[in-house]
């Protein structure tokens, strides 16, 4: 499968924003999805992940309340909805897939998109 992340951008604290990843190929459903970030000077971590039908999801504590991942399977895309942005949450953000179950780990990831930048400003 190939990631395509998009909808990045400058924002300023307390902003929104909504990421979006489309993938290619007929079997987008039978992949869990995540989303991970890497913030300048530090390494990737994770963001949330949701599960192949979208009826499971798994948000790192750091965006909890804050974020919300959802999945479209019509349209072989997976969302990042981002609210109450901080300037701690400035980094490139991933997309990622795998098959089975939904998982925390970028090694358990197999697929990966490109990357989109969200900058958030004061």
């Amino acid at each position: 499968v190939q990631l395509q992340a998009s909808g990045g951008g400058l924002v300023q604290a307390g902003g929104s924003l909504r990421l979006s990843c489309a993938a290619s190929g007929r079997t987008f459903s039978s992949y869990a999805m995540g989303w991970f970030r890497r913030a300048p000077g530090k390494e990737r971590e994770f963001v949330a992940t949701i599960s192949w039908s979208g009826g499971r999801s798994f948000y790192a504590d750091s965006v909890k309340g804050r974020f919300t991942i959802s999945r479209d399977n019509a349209k072989n895309t997976v969302y990042l909805q981002m609210s109450s942005l901080k300037l701690e949450d400035t980094a490139v953000y991933y997309c990622a897939a795998r098959t089975g179950a939904i998982a925390t780990m970028s090694p358990e990831y197999p697929y990966w998109g490109q990357g989109t930048q969200v900058t958030v400003s004061s």
